[in-house]
């Protein structure tokens, strides 16, 4: 008897979803080049030379992840990603991409790769330059590019001068 019940429910489910699946609307991929990808990462490091917090948290889902350099916490929400570039922002954050891989799929895109960043502090002898692996997941929402993940992390590795790695003669 209550195999009938498990079957029935699951064949009245199966029912149901196919259903709503008839009326739903065909998924629509929103048409973006590599350029307009790249070009995200440049909105977004505009943004911290605002200053402004807020700025740079609207290029975020609301529902977006930041894992950022320098910070241990998680941020998985719009006030803690705010919450974290109200101290980042007073240290004059600015990125150079060193390389990268963009990968672009239907209404979602990925930019990965090194970058590095410039923070100033009080004096021009406070200058801190930071080598990072980055990666940007961004996701097409309301007509609008966002970041939906954001990855940073230092380099775990001391980088070497290009003298001290070639080969031997």
């Amino acid at each position: 008897m209550k195999t009938k019940t498990i079957v029935a429910g699951t064949i009245a489910l199966a029912l149901v979803s196919a259903g709503s699946l008839a009326h739903a609307k065909p998924m629509t991929c929103a048409v973006v080049t590599t350029k307009q990808i790249e070009a995200l990462f440049d909105r977004w490091n505009a943004s911290l030379a605002t200053l402004d917090p807020a700025k740079v948290t609207a290029n975020y889902a609301s529902d977006a992840v930041l894992l950022p350099t320098v910070s241990n916490t998680p941020r998985t929400d719009s006030a803690s990603i705010q919450s974290y570039f109200v101290d980042f922002l007073k240290k004059h954050p600015q990125g150079k991409i060193d390389t990268r891989t963009v990968k672009i799929g239907c209404n979602m895109a990925s930019d990965v790769g090194t970058y590095t960043f410039t923070l100033s502090g009080k004096s021009p002898s406070d200058t801190q330059i930071v080598k990072a692996r980055y990666s940007y997941v961004y996701v097409y929402r309301d007509k609008k590019w966002l970041i939906a993940h954001h990855h940073s992390s230092a380099m775990p590795e001391p980088v070497m001068p290009a003298a001290a790695t070639a080969a031997p003669k």
